[in-house]
């Protein structure tokens, strides 16, 4: 039981080896914890419906998304100005134009699996 943490190990386990490989599983909670944040934003219906059509479709404006999506434009905007903090969207702007794309591989590979 060598990767239990010290403020563990006086809990008594039932498969000791198993336990050091759920540990290792587990792995990093700073990554459990980002992870988590990319799935609670894929989690939003909305957020995930831009996403998915950003990943099929290439750069898209908010006003397209918008129509694409049925959402109105400020929640568009809204929605992925969240996207965009999280680094999982970028926009390039031409003109006064901006179309946004997914940027995050992560995601990325989670939406192809998005039927």
């Amino acid at each position: 039981m060598h990767l239990v943490p010290a403020d563990r190990a006086d809990r008594r386990t039932i498969d000791g080896h198993r336990v050091c490989d759920a540990i290792a599983a587990i792995g990093d909670p700073d990554d459990v914890r980002t992870w988590s944040d990319r799935f609670a934003l894929l989690a939003d219906p909305n957020r995930l419906s831009l996403l998915l059509a950003l990943h099929r479709t290439g750069p898209l404006a908010v006003s397209d998304l918008a129509i694409a999506s049925g959402m109105n434009d400020p929640a568009v905007s809204q929605a992925l100005r969240l996207l965009r903090a999280a680094g999982v969207v970028a926009g390039d702007k031409e003109g006064r134009v901006v179309r946004y794309r997914v940027v995050d591989e992560a995601v990325r590979g989670l939406l192809k699996q998005v039927s």
